[in-house]
């Protein structure tokens, strides 16, 4: 009797180190596409700042500050609109991430159900 018991707990065991491995993984995945994104956001506002940096760094006179605003607005929108979109395909991510972990963490329970809770029933259905 011990050594079943020993044995589903062994196996029980075995299961929730394999899940914790996935979990981890899933995880880990999840984080490498977000800084991901997040660097590629990062890497485009700065090509573009730049850009308009030096387009506009030799402005001396009164008449050439007066196109600055409207490019400077327009630098402003882009930006907003990358960030913006950033922050959905974040979601998506976070999202997905999300699904995967809840269908494993729902594998897992099935598993464990499997393993003790189908067994307890049949040995009451013998007594």
């Amino acid at each position: 009797m011990f050594e079943q018991a020993n044995t589903q707990v062994m196996n029980a065991s075995k299961q929730f180190a394999d899940a914790a491995f996935k979990a981890q993984g899933i995880a880990m995945e999840g984080f490498e596409k977000a800084f991901d994104l997040q660097l590629k956001a990062f890497q485009n506002s700065f090509n573009a700042t730049a850009a308009f940096l030096s387009e506009n760094s030799d402005l001396k006179n009164p008449e050439s500050l007066q196109t600055l605003l409207p490019k400077s607005a327009t630098l402003l929108r882009e930006s907003a609109e990358q960030s913006y979109a950033t922050t959905q395909q974040l979601v998506d991510v976070s999202v997905k991430t999300g699904e995967a972990l809840s269908s494993l963490v729902k594998a897992q329970f099935e598993a464990a159900n499997e393993t003790f809770v189908k067994p307890v029933a049949a040995a009451r259905k013998t007594k």
